[in-house]
């Protein structure tokens, strides 16, 4: 299974738009993908160990190093499929890339 964590700032609202719009769309490409959403101020660097791909609403800065490859994913909220394709398929490259297909 191929996990993606999404964070927000309360991890209620943006956050859970984006992990229901990711993992439907990955559903929708035959992908067995998982994402978790969660409040900013809760990821830390151990957290993010635990995930294939992180993806970000707005670049933070952790005060560590992001190993995770990170994908903005900002423009999946605007719900212009325009907007939010490259996101996905950038999510999708970084799958392949990492050879979790």
């Amino acid at each position: 299974m191929i996990k993606v964590l999404a964070a927000c700032g309360a991890g209620v609202n943006s956050s859970h738009q984006i992990k229901e719009a990711i993992e439907s769309e990955f559903k929708n490409r035959g992908y067995n993908l998982h994402c978790d959403a969660v409040m900013i101020k809760d990821v830390n660097e151990e957290m993010l160990s635990q995930y294939d791909i992180f993806a970000q609403i707005a670049k933070t800065d952790f005060g560590f190093e992001v190993k995770t490859p990170i994908v903005d994913a900002g423009p999946i909220l605007y719900r212009m499929p325009a907007m939010a394709k490259p996101v996905y398929d950038k999510i999708e490259a970084i799958i392949k890339e990492k050879g979790l297909n």
